[in-house]
C-alpha cells in the first residue's frame, strides 16, 4: 500500500493516462470511487464508456456527473476513499456546452482540491501539443483546456504526463516507495 497524493494525470488521446490513474488508485489500498464525466450521447461514446468500465473491473463505486463536479466530490469524499475523476476534458466540454463559466468552475475545483480530505486523481487531456484548431470554438476549447490544466496543476501536489503508457512526473511532492 502506497501513500497516494492528489494527482493530475495529463496525456494525449489513448496515451494510457486512465490506466495509469487507475493503477495509482488501486495501489493506495483505499476504497475506490470513480467519477465519470462522460455523457453517453452516441454509440461510439457508449462503447468507450463500456471499455473503461470493463477495464476497471469490480471494486469501484461509480458516480456520473456532467456539470456539478465539486458538489459530487464534496458529497462523496471521505478519509477512507480515493477518488478518480475521468476526465476533466469532458467536464470542460460539458461546462462550455451548458454555457457555464469554465474558468470559475475550474477555480472552484482547484480551491476544493487544496482542502480535500481524501486523495483525488484527475485525468485530463493535453490538447495544446497538436495542430491549431481551425474553428473559433475549437481554439476557444483548446485555450480553456490549457488554462484548466494549469489551474489544477498549481493546486495539486503531484502532476504526471503519460505518453505511450509511460508516466513522466512533472511535479512530485513525495518519494515513491522502493
Amino acid at each position: 500500500m502506497s501513500v497516494l497524493q492528489t494527482t493530475l494525470v495529463l496525456g494525449g488521446a489513448r496515451s494510457g493516462k486512465s490506466s495509469f490513474a487507475e493503477s495509482l488508485i488501486a495501489a493506495s489500498g483505499l476504497a475506490r470511487i470513480y467519477v465519470a464525466t462522460a455523457a453517453a450521447g452516441d454509440d461510439e461514446m457508449r462503447a468507450r464508456i463500456a471499455h473503461h468500465r470493463d477495464r476497471r473491473g469490480a471494486g469501484w463505486t461509480t458516480r456520473e456527473v456532467e456539470l456539478d463536479l465539486v458538489e459530487v466530490l464534496a458529497r462523496d469524499s471521505d478519509v477512507d476513499v480515493a477518488v478518480l475523476v475521468d476526465c476533466l476534458t469532458l467536464w470542460l466540454s460539458n461546462l462550455m456546452h451548458a454555457g457555464r463559466d469554465a474558468a470559475r468552475e475550474g477555480t472552484r475545483l482547484a480551491d476544493w482540491l487544496r482542502n480535500a480530505t481524501c486523495p483525488v486523481v484527475l485525468v485530463s487531456n493535453e490538447v495544446g501539443l497538436g495542430l491549431v484548431p481551425e474553428t473559433p470554438l475549437g481554439r476557444s476549447f483548446r485555450d480553456a483546456q490549457g488554462r484548466l490544466n494549469q489551474t489544477i496543476a498549481a493546486a495539486v501536489p503531484e502532476v504526471a504526463f503519460v505518453a505511450a503508457g509511460l508516466p513522466l512526473w512533472l511535479k512530485r511532492s513525495s518519494i515513491p516507495p522502493a
